[in-house]
This record gives C-alpha cells, structure tokens and sequence, in this order.
C-alpha cells in the first residue's frame, strides 16, 4: 500500500492501484481507517508518550486538523449554497431538479448538473416529491341489493371473433340480477354510445319499468360512461352505478353470464358474418332464458322466476318429491327431500347493514 500512497499524487488513485495490483475499494479503505484511527488517537491523546514514558513535544494530528480529501469537480460551499438558494426561490419551490435545470439552461444561466441538484436536495432531505400529485378520488364500492325483478339490470359488451384476424363483433346484453332474465341484447358491428343508448331505451320500453325504480350498473367503459347514456337514464328516472376501476367482482352476473355463452357446445371459435352471429345469439338467449335451469335461482329458468312463476313451480317440485318420500321413505335417511330454495334477494357487494356503519355527525343527523 505504501507504493500505492507514494504514486497516487503523480498518475492518480486509479491508475496507482492498478499499477500496484491493489482494488481501489482496498485503498480507500485503508485510507479511511488510517484516519479514523488518528482522531480517535488524537480524542484520547493529544501528545504520546515517548520510549522512556515522556510525554512527546510532537502531537498527533487532532480530529481538526485530518482535513477530508475534496474532489476538485466538487462544489464550493458557496456555489451549493447558491444552488440551494435556487432551488428553494418561491419560483422553483415546488418543480423538480430537471425543470430546473432545463429553464435556467434555456435562461442561459448554468449553476449545476441536474444530477448535482438531486445530490444536494438528497443532503437536506428534500428528495421526496416537489410538486402536488394527482389524488385519484376514491371510488364507492357499489352496494346493490335486488328482492325482485326490474329493481337492477347489469349490463356489458363482449367481442364475438370474426371471419378474420382483428375483425370483431360486439354483443351489448342486459341482464336482471334477480331473476338472470336477458331482458335485451343486440350484436353490432362496434361498441358506440349511441347503439348503447337505443337498446336500453328499447328494453326499458318492453319492460314497461317506472321511474325511480331500476338500478342499472356496468362497468366504466366508454359506452357505459358516455353522456347520451348518462342523459337518457337521467330522463328516464334510471339510477346508473359503475364498477370501480380494475376490479374484477363489480360486475360479477354479466361475466358470469358471457361465459355460459362462450362454452356452450356449438360456440364457434369465429362467426362468418354478422348475421350468423345474430342468429347464433338468438338460439342462445331463447334457450338461456326459458330452459337454462340456472344454479343461482334455484335450477329454475330464469324466465320462470322473472315473470312470478317461480312459487308456483316450487311447490309443484315439492309435491312431486313429497310423492316420492310417501312411497319409498326408506330411501330418505335423514328428512323427506326438499327442492332447491328459491332466491330471495341478489345483490353486487351485499350493502353494509346500518348498525355496522359508521355514526353520521351531528349535523347531518339534524
């Protein structure tokens, strides 16, 4: 190391150590140590003792005398206290380093790299963020609750593949979430808000549903959120909800839904044309709504539970099964046989129950 110390003034520290052999990392530190150990030398000692126990007329360099090694691209005290002073004038407070930078460039003025701002804003602890960030607001978990049909339809738009590669068609279905009733559905050649507007008034039309009594939700796309919807449902005296952003469970009965369509035997990978589409989605929503024995509705069609024969069914399944208890009840152990329960409610994030939330202030309780 001695070699190295004795060659880093005349050729540098790099080139010295690689000259002698020796990592850069290994003189520095050896440097470093040296001079820690002199200031805790000189903090305990300020003169040492000679051979004979006397005291030395020769002090060891005091921790205010090892001057750190400055790199002479360094900045002077003054010119970082300059920068600062820019850095933090009511005109530069709240942008960053590299704005800055870039404006007094253009001003023709050049104090430090932007690099050199970051390191001295880093040293005062003022790295984080210089500037307001856009707050997204956050976004109500839609909380729907259905006992009956018509109360709220769920809608969405799928791609159907077509003849050829990025050709597509769009399905829009609504669909009720009480029942699982495809109340409309409609196969266009692409995704606009107009069409969207024409099928919900047409639907709500043919359903003949109040004002004031029906929830539709969706998701946020561009159709969903355009203004001719939003126009229209307001004059409708429809409510509109929207599924949060990126999240997969708001909307849960039309995906559910677009995947009995998409596997049901017969489904084409790719449809020829927009009439085979149309025709395909017709057999589809005949079948969906009045044979599709639905698990969610107690294996009734969705068109039986939507138009109020649901009761009906359910107690002429329950005396075919009390039949069969009477004339073989060694075949039921535990109880006589029950059909499957009919639905009572439906609902997209069960609403919070009122004792569970929050109090309201006092003045909203006035």
């Amino acid at each position: 190391m001695a070699s190295v110390t004795e060659l880093v003034p005349v050729i540098g520290v790099s080139a010295a150590c690689e000259a002698v052999g020796v990592a850069r990392a290994g003189f520095y530190r050896r440097e470093r140590r040296q001079v820690e150990r002199s200031v805790d030398l000189a903090v305990a000692s300020p003169r040492h003792e000679g051979a004979a126990g006397e005291r030395s007329e020769h002090p060891i360099p005091s921790s205010s005398s090892v001057r750190p090694r400055v790199h002479p691209r360094a900045l002077s005290a003054a010119e970082q206290e300059a920068v600062l002073e820019v850095l933090h004038s009511p005109r530069f407070q709240d942008a960053a380093p590299a704005t800055v930078y870039a404006t007094l460039l253009d001003e023709g003025t050049y104090h430090a790299s932007e690099r050199t701002m970051y390191r001295l804003l880093a040293a005062e602890g003022e790295t984080r963020s210089r500037r307001d960030q856009l707050v997204h607001p956050p976004y109500r978990t839609p909380e729907l609750l259905a006992t009956a049909p018509n109360q709220v339809w769920s809608w969405d738009i799928t791609k159907l593949l077509g003849p050829a590669t990025w050709t597509y068609y769009y399905l829009y279905v609504i669909l009720d979430i009480y029942s699982r009733y495809v109340v409309g559905w409609m196969v266009a050649h692409r995704e606009q808000a107009d069409l969207a507007e024409r099928l919900i008034a047409e639907t709500l039309a043919k359903q003949a549903v109040p004002a004031g009594q029906l929830t539709l939700h969706a998701d946020r796309g561009s159709s969903m959120t355009s203004k001719p919807v939003a126009f229209l449902l307001a004059d409708l005296g429809v409510t509109k909800t929207h599924s949060r952003p990126h999240v997969s469970n708001d909307n849960p009965y039309s995906e559910s839904q677009f995947k009995t369509l998409k596997y049901r035997p017969g489904f084409p990978d790719r449809f020829a044309s927009i009439e085979q589409a149309r025709a395909f989605c017709q057999g589809f929503f005949r079948w969906y709504n009045a044979d599709h024995r639905h698990a969610g509705i107690g294996l009734l069609p969705p068109e039986v539970v939507h138009y109020g024969q649901a009761q009906a069914t359910y107690d002429a399944r329950s005396q075919v099964l009390a039949a069969a208890h009477a004339a073989h009840p060694e075949r039921f152990v535990r109880q006589a046989p029950r059909p499957p329960q009919l639905p009572t409610a439906a609902w997209i994030n069960p609403p919070t129950p009122v004792s569970d939330a929050p109090s309201a202030p006092e003045e909203a309780r006035q």
